[in-house]
């Protein structure tokens, strides 16, 4: 496994919370600060994970029903540059929230400021090893992962049997015969969203620099120039993945957003989407009987290599170091609380279908879905790849995805896309 430090295989997926906060208003003057225990608080969430809206506002509920004096004021905001832009504005706005979250490595050194000091938690000795690594500067914990996910191909089994496929494709070349299959039955294969830039520039673009002999060897070549995407083998590879899925997938992919691309797996329209285990909410909502699993992102024709899954922590939450006393106290209970208690460890893994990062939470199966059942085969079987879109230059992410979405609509050649890809991280990088 390629995960940071840690295997997932022992044990991991008991995740703890994805649920992706960001933040929202939190050093506005309409709060009590003075710290009693029965001061009214409001904690502020800023969080971008639309698909668990209704749970999270279900579990802040909960708590406050068992602590009366704290409060929620909770924003959903899209993730991707919607919400960087949302959080980012609401700091210059002096509206900073008490809990907002962070996807670690390059983008904690970026926020590192703001983060209040949480290693002195007690939720810290119960993490699974290896996923505090994207949150730990000089030694201090910043973050509390939300859980662990993955993604890869999520597929419609029924479409795969319609459609005569017996053997799951675990290689470009059956992944390609498994399309030609499909499309043969009168079966549309993929479900393509590039309209957004994250499932191109980050989960896309992740394939090949984890298919890297030595990912973070590459990366620091990247940073050093004397490393580079274009001619690279791997993201020659992934060009021609990002071509099969064209050649047979919705059209319009450049206009189809997030919820329209979820759609149309959910109502058996395609055949296959490239998304995570976070659409299983979703999915479960629009067709509780939805028969679902993964296959993976293959870029060769070697399934040592291709047969693996995209799996990590995707996001941690972190509290704002300059909130009030009160509401820093609160909201650290919260997230405890959230980890720790009967309710809160049930609605991860039954409500919000987190495969848990804490080895005190149990995920059955039936808990965390089809999608995450798959993830929690593919990571005792040690077939996982860790997430290096984490380390991109900070702002890098979006300029990749507009590239990207250039590649798609024809203006720009593969050649041209990968020299701009260089060009960009030349750019970014520190």
């Amino acid at each position: 496994m390629a995960f940071k430090k840690y295997s997932l295989a022992a044990g991991v997926l008991s995740a703890s919370l994805l649920l992706g906060a960001c933040s929202s208003d939190s050093t506005s003057g309409d709060k009590k600060s003075s710290g009693g225990k029965d001061d009214k608080v409001v904690v502020d969430i800023f969080q971008g994970k639309v698909e668990i809206a209704d749970q999270l506002k279900a579990l802040t509920e909960e708590y406050t029903k068992q602590n009366p004096n704290v409060t929620f004021n909770i924003e959903t905001v899209g993730g991707g540059a919607d919400g960087a832009a949302a959080l980012k504005a609401k700091f210059a706005s002096n509206q900073a929230p008490d809990i907002f979250t962070n996807g670690g490595d390059q983008e904690a050194l970026v926020w590192k400021d703001k983060f209040e000091d949480l290693s002195d938690q007690p939720w810290i000795k119960d993490a699974f090893e290896g996923t505090l690594d994207g949150m730990t500067i000089d030694g201090k914990v910043y973050g509390m992962p939300f859980n662990m996910e993955g993604y890869g191909f999520a597929y419609n089994k029924k479409l795969f049997e319609k459609a005569g496929i017996k053997e799951l494709p675990t290689t470009y070349s059956e992944l390609e015969e498994a399309a030609k299959k499909l499309d043969a039955a009168g079966i549309t294969p993929f479900s393509i969203g590039y309209a957004e830039w994250w499932v191109l520039a980050n989960h896309g673009m992740n394939v090949p620099f984890a298919h890297q002999a030595d990912p973070d060897a590459f990366i620091k070549g990247l940073n050093e120039g004397t490393a580079k995407i274009e001619g690279n083998k791997e993201f020659d590879n992934f060009f021609k993945l990002l071509d099969l899925t064209m050649k047979y997938g919705n059209k319009n992919p450049l206009t189809t957003d997030y919820n329209t691309q979820v759609t149309l797996f959910a109502t058996g329209e395609a055949a296959m989407i490239q998304q995570g285990n976070w659409i299983q909410p979703m999915l479960d909502k629009l067709d509780p009987n939805l028969e679902v699993g993964f296959i993976p992102l293959a870029l060769s024709d070697d399934p040592a290599q291709s047969d693996k899954l995209m799996i990590d922590v995707p996001s941690n939450w972190v509290l704002y170091n300059k909130a009030p006393e009160a509401d820093k106290e609160a909201a650290k209970d919260f997230l405890n609380w959230m980890v720790t208690s009967e309710e809160g460890k049930t609605a991860l893994t039954k409500e919000f279908k987190y495969i848990p990062a804490f080895k005190t939470i149990d995920a059955n199966p039936e808990d965390i879905g089809a999608l995450g059942a798959d993830l929690l085969k593919y990571s005792k079987e040690g077939k996982a790849y860790q997430w290096q879109f984490m380390k991109y230059p900070d702002g890098a992410g979006q300029e990749f995805g507009a590239t990207l979405q250039a590649y798609v609509g024809g203006q720009k050649s593969k050649e041209e896309a990968m020299k701009a890809l260089d060009a960009t991280w030349a750019k970014l990088k520190k």
